[in-house]
């Protein structure tokens, strides 16, 4: 993927074996757990490219939020921030060549951000 395309989308969920059911059985989403991945079962559409993972719901996750790849969070944060947007999350790693932030667009919207490759 490259810098700019959507790459994930969390769904909150409260029950995760009842969403996995329901999701698994509407559009045939593959789901499952992946090591070190314990309690965030992974999601992928049929066309093997979209995909996500199924979160636990909070208070300050209540909606499906899309991730975009980037290829410097820390450079898409300072821009977001000099255009008028905020960070809800500030970076955190994923993985040890991975990580993710969400940003605050001027409308409030909670857009996640990924950089580096899981697994690598």
């Amino acid at each position: 993927m490259a810098h700019g395309d959507i790459t994930h989308i969390d769904i909150p969920v409260g029950d995760l074996t009842k969403a996995t059911q329901f999701y698994s059985n509407l559009f045939g989403w593959r789901i499952a757990e992946m090591e070190g991945f314990e309690g965030y079962p992974m999601w992928q559409a049929p066309n093997q490219v979209s995909g996500g993972g199924l979160a636990p719901r909070s208070a300050e996750f209540t909606q499906p939020r899309s991730y975009v790849e980037v290829d410097s969070i820390d450079d898409t944060v300072a821009k977001a921030q000099a255009a008028g947007g905020s960070v809800a999350m500030a970076k955190e790693n994923i993985t040890d060549t991975s990580w993710w932030a969400v940003i605050v667009d001027p409308d409030g919207n909670h857009i996640g951000l990924f950089e580096g490759v899981v697994g690598g």
